[in-house]
């Protein structure tokens, strides 16, 4: 087979800053404001949030930004999808490893645009509804979309757009993220300094910055810790690998691989202080709740506290000044920020079949068919989705460590020098890079996940496949999904290959 002459394949962002915006974009999204909040307060103890934020902020630094350094060198370097890319670094026989981080991100994709259609459900109710003014009236407004078909409607609008924004491929994800992410910032500042001046904001902040030191003895803290943090950035997806297959070569990426992840915690903390300023002001101080209920109804707001965004922001601006424009801006940024992060998520899917040698437009219409019909049952089921978001979230880990494992086989010090030295207006990248992708990162999530296994294994009914929040279960999926893509790994690294040209071996 010739070389793929779809145009859209050989494009490149036209500009640092564009590349910079969509990245960003991968990071900032739903992972920040809707999921980053509700994972500190589960795992939160009644003395603070403190403990979950150190390991974190930990892993922000020993996992994330090595793996996304690890993913600009190798997309740039193969110029293709995840699946050809890893075929090419590792070999052939390993092409199952490219296919499961491809996995994983399509998995988690299908309960993705879920909640990005919770986003855009919201900022229509801003428009055409009076904010909530009590918890009531905000818990009965999110049960009643839960439970109705505008879910579906939501999740399908969703996905069409998504579709559209990449049909241009990067011309159209540059062009498009040039707009969402400036807006999503602006108003996050707003917000976070309107809920930092509500009465008794500052008791939430307090929570959320104390620690319960006997907390880090818990295997699972740092396991959500890692989850979360790959979430929020992004590392260990594939998304950075497929976007750096359409940068030039001029643009250093070691400043973005540092800038990025970094950018992309601190909106992540001001998502929290938003949330937890808000929750604490309110009920702590204006319905004289005491701590422990205020934390009660915390981790309660819908499935997992999978509500607490879109339960208690509204509540916030219906106290705020103009809050009712801002509501709109706010809701209308979150949906931009997590439109952002899908486009990456349909793009990769989608460069994946194009790698193979099918056209773009089928391949754009064949991954958007697919996520939207395997995504219906986490948009009807709250306790799907968070069964998805547990075996999933956790498998970041893997894959993390499956892309370390690539650039071990490759050579860490080789492909530092030929692609992270390489640009003269970037930041040079010394041998700790080295140390930790090939020593820590690896090895890190073997002693993470063993000791997971072993601590959950021995309460309960772990063993049970059919209970959603037991290690079986998740371990069940992972094998079943790892079994397929051993026996076809090798067909898809092949014809990836195969279609990219004989350059590309």
């Amino acid at each position: 087979m010739v070389r793929n002459l779809d145009s859209c394949v050989n494009q490149r962002f036209s500009s640092r800053l564009g590349f910079l915006l969509s990245v960003i974009g991968i990071a900032v999204g739903t992972g920040n404001i809707w999921r980053f909040p509700r994972i500190a307060a589960q795992n939160g103890s009644d003395e603070g949030a403190g403990a979950f934020l150190v390991a974190w902020t930990t892993f922000l630094f020993l996992w994330s930004i090595p793996l996304v350094l690890a993913e600009y060198a190798m997309g740039r370097k193969c110029r293709m999808g995840v699946v050809g890319t890893i075929t090419r670094i590792a070999g052939e026989k390993f092409a199952w490893m490219g296919a499961f981080m491809a996995f994983v991100t399509a998995a988690i994709t299908l309960f993705y645009s879920v909640i990005v259609g919770w986003c855009l459900y919201y900022f229509v109710q801003t428009l055409s509804n009076p904010l909530p003014l009590s918890t009531e009236v905000a818990m009965t407004r999110w049960n009643d979309y839960q439970s109705s078909g505008w879910r579906l409607v939501t999740h399908a609008v969703v996905m069409g757009l998504g579709a559209f924004a990449i049909w241009r491929g990067v011309k159209s994800i540059e062009r498009i993220n040039k707009i969402l992410i400036p807006t999503l910032l602006g108003v996050v500042l707003i917000c976070v300094v309107r809920g930092l001046t509500l009465p008794g904001a500052w008791a939430g902040v307090s929570y959320l910055f104390t620690p319960d030191w006997g907390q880090l003895a818990s295997p699972k803290i740092w396991m959500e810790a890692l989850t979360q943090n790959a979430w929020d950035v992004g590392a260990g997806w594939g998304l950075y690998l497929t976007y750096a297959a359409y940068v030039r070569r001029e643009h250093g990426v070691v400043k973005n691989g540092f800038i990025t992840p970094v950018c992309n915690n601190l909106v992540s903390m001001l998502a929290a202080l938003m949330i937890f300023s808000t929750v604490f002001a309110v009920l702590r101080t204006e319905l004289s709740m005491t701590q422990p209920k205020v934390l009660e109804i915390m981790r309660n707001s819908g499935e997992a506290s999978t509500g607490l965004t879109f339960i208690w922001m509204p509540q916030l601006f219906a106290r705020m000044f103009l809050g009712r424009p801002l509501a709109i801006l706010f809701f209308l940024g979150l949906t931009f920020a997590g439109f952002s992060s899908l486009i990456a998520h349909l793009e990769l899917s989608t460069r994946v079949l194009v790698d193979t040698g099918m056209k773009r437009s089928k391949s754009i219409i064949l991954v958007t068919m697919v996520i939207y019909l395997l995504g219906i049952p986490s948009a009807i089921s709250l306790k799907f989705l968070k069964n998805q978001d547990f075996v999933w979230g956790y498998a970041l880990i893997i894959s993390g460590a499956l892309a370390a494992f690539a650039v071990m086989r490759y050579g860490a010090s080789r492909l530092r020098k030929e692609e992270l030295l390489a640009g003269e207006n970037d930041w040079k990248l010394g041998r700790w890079w080295d140390v930790i992708l090939v020593g820590f990162v690896p090895l890190g999530a073997i002693v993470l996940l063993v000791w997971w296994l072993v601590m959950e294994a021995q309460p309960g009914k772990w063993y049970n496949p059919l209970d959603p929040s037991s290690v079986m279960n998740c371990l069940a999926q992972w094998f079943v999904v790892l079994s397929v893509l051993l026996l076809i790994g090798r067909r898809l690294g092949r014809r990836s290959l195969k279609a990219a040209g004989p350059d590309s071996k």
